[in-house]
């Protein structure tokens, strides 16, 4: 969640509504104090969730603890 001034936020409103419709949510503060939460349309979050969930479904996970046999650069 990103916050932003209340002045930064005016100044810039249509930037700010756009990384919000992009599934991002600002709160806005005034004397450091929240002021309003702007949150993405509905349906966007459950839409990124679930592009998030298809592809963990495909992911794999090779083994990442054992040694390899390549030599790196490094260890030469």
């Amino acid at each position: 969640m990103r916050s932003v001034n209340i002045s930064e936020f005016r100044a810039n409103l249509l930037k700010y509504l756009k990384l919000a419709h992009s599934g991002e949510e600002i709160t806005v503060t005034s004397n450091g104090q929240q002021m309003a939460t702007i949150t993405p349309p509905a349906g966007k979050k459950e839409a990124a969730r679930e592009k998030l969930r298809a592809l963990a479904a495909d992911a794999e996970i090779g083994d990442i603890v054992s040694p390899t046999d390549e030599d790196w650069e490094a260890q030469q």
